[in-house]
């Protein structure tokens, strides 16, 4: 009998672990973090379009680089470092470092990143003790931090009329 209960509970443990497995994406056939996200359930959009290199360890501990720091402006305006960290698994982020979000007139800290499983279309956001609930749609495709590396700079050429010239470009023209 007791034969028996090591054969189930070995069958058992040797299921769940091939069942988890299944939902980690293997590191070698990933070539770019942007590969990397949607292998993880997670937006491709989650990061900038600025990043060079990125490291992911056996565990779920990555590295990510960018060219610079970087704000872009989603619901909430949030600013990247030029190194960010944190723990992949399906699904979720843990442990983030790197990632700050702008709420008033004041930088928090992004501890965790997490979808709902199975997929729906909402993404949670955890600062501290507040988790926020966002449209995962802005989080889709991957945005650009422009030339001055935020995305602030991009709304006076965006708000301004075809035709119209700026004090600088009048100059540079006469």
């Amino acid at each position: 009998m007791a034969l028996h209960r090591f054969f189930f509970f070995f069958s058992l443990t040797l299921l769940t672990t091939t069942t988890l497995s299944l939902f980690e994406p293997d590191p070698d056939s990933i070539s770019t973090v942007y590969e990397l996200l949607p292998k993880y359930g997670l937006p491709s959009g989650l990061l900038p379009d600025s990043v060079t290199k990125f490291t992911l360890s056996d565990d779920g501990r990555f590295v990510v680089y960018l060219a610079k720091s970087c704000e872009i402006e989603f619901d909430y305006r949030v600013r990247y470092e030029e190194t960010v960290s944190g723990r992949i698994s399906y699904g979720s982020i843990t442990e983030l470092k790197g990632i700050q979000v702008k709420r008033l007139f004041i930088w928090l800290d992004v501890d965790e990143i997490k979808v709902d499983l199975p997929p729906t279309d909402s993404i949670y956001f955890k600062v501290g003790f507040i988790n926020k609930k966002l449209g995962i749609d802005q989080f889709k495709t991957v945005h650009s931090c422009g030339v001055s590396g935020s995305c602030g700079g991009s709304w006076k050429s965006f708000l301004q009329l075809p035709g119209m010239m700026n004090e600088a470009e009048m100059l540079i023209t006469e």
